[in-house]
């Protein structure tokens, strides 16, 4: 019987001590990872602050097959929620405290476990980075209870890492989804229509067809600055009017514009000209994506042309219209870019 005793009094030292133990660690715990993505910061923060993007990159969607999501009826911004119900990974709730656009978000994870619910704050930051790059950080802190202390005292890793690779896998699996998300485009070929004209101020050049990007770039701007110097109003959106274009030597003259109400006398040194677009019957194509499809839907155009027995106006000069602004409207897959090929 002393024997008995005696282990029992051990036992319960040992419990005691363990007790004393656990109750002695620090249950305030940090993790946080960061990746830079090449992409806006509006449609990072715009991505992340939908719930119901997230099942197309949560890392945890990796972890079991029996995850089912549950979402509120705001599932963006302040008061968005959503929920989870798995055997494998168990339940719980996610939702917004606060949302800064385009900065941070900051959010409320609740986990739902047999020793009860475990909540903890998740925190996003977007800082941009030179370019269309941005710099994303997410990271989740909190504090244990004594049964949670108690329970990764006996694991062999710690809480946080543990979800430090999966913050990690997460923003590599974001990245890919932003990056697909940016190359989806539409192209419509509108059909035969009139386009109205009138005058444009402009900028003209010839130069290779792989260096015009570069040179709108710089062309756009100076036409631009012009007409807000000289308190010229703008009446539509910029343009580019192909004069020339000849693929087999790749080479182009073109000219980029905008639209004003007036026509306008300028100086006859000035690198900046007026001129007026006819009224004219064309047809029109629209793309929706990247500059980089221009291509595919110049050729959608001109083969709905050829399809339908129309003849070009070899006298008029086609052009292409930019119906977006790339700084306002950081999602290239936004990008409105409408097409005129003038027709007899």
């Amino acid at each position: 019987m002393k024997i008995i005793k005696y282990l029992f009094f051990l036992l319960l030292l040992i419990i005691i001590g363990g007790a004393v133990y656990v109750a002695t660690i620090d249950g305030k715990y940090q993790a946080e990872e960061s990746r830079v993505i090449e992409a806006p910061d509006e449609l990072l923060f715009n991505t992340i602050n939908e719930y119901k993007t997230w099942e197309k990159w949560g890392p945890w969607m990796d972890e079991s097959d029996d995850l089912i999501m549950e979402y509120a009826e705001k599932t963006s911004g302040e008061g968005a929620s959503y929920s989870w119900k798995s055997e494998i990974q168990g339940d719980g709730r996610m939702s917004t405290v606060k949302a800064a656009p385009f900065t941070s978000i900051d959010q409320k994870i609740t986990f739902i476990t047999p020793m009860g619910e475990s909540a903890s704050d998740v925190y996003w930051k977007f800082e941009k980075i030179e370019g269309k790059k941005t710099k994303v950080t997410w990271g989740m802190k909190g504090e244990q209870s004594f049964m949670e202390k108690a329970f990764w005292v006996t694991q062999d890793s710690t809480l946080s890492q543990m979800i430090k690779p999966m913050y990690s896998r997460g923003l590599e699996k974001l990245d890919a989804y932003v990056n697909e998300k940016m190359k989806e485009y539409a192209i419509n070929v509108d059909g035969v229509t009139e386009h109205g004209g009138g005058f444009y101020m402009y900028s003209a050049t010839a130069s290779s067809i792989a260096v015009i990007p570069e040179k709108m770039a710089q062309m756009l701007p100076a036409v631009n600055s012009y007409m807000i110097e000289n308190n010229l109003p703008q009446t539509g959106m910029p343009f580019t009017i192909y004069n020339e274009f000849n693929e087999e030597q790749s080479t182009a003259i073109y000219s980029t514009a905008i639209p004003t109400r007036d026509k306008v006398v300028t100086p006859k040194d000035s690198p900046i000209l007026c001129d007026f677009l006819p009224r004219q019957k064309v047809v029109k194509t629209t793309l929706t994506g990247d500059y980089g499809n221009l291509k595919e839907a110049w050729e959608a155009g001109y083969k709905y042309i050829a399809d339908n027995g129309l003849e070009l106006n070899a006298q008029s000069a086609a052009f292409e219209v930019y119906r977006t602004n790339p700084e306002l409207q950081p999602n290239p897959a936004q990008y409105i870019t409408e097409i005129y090929i003038p027709i007899k």
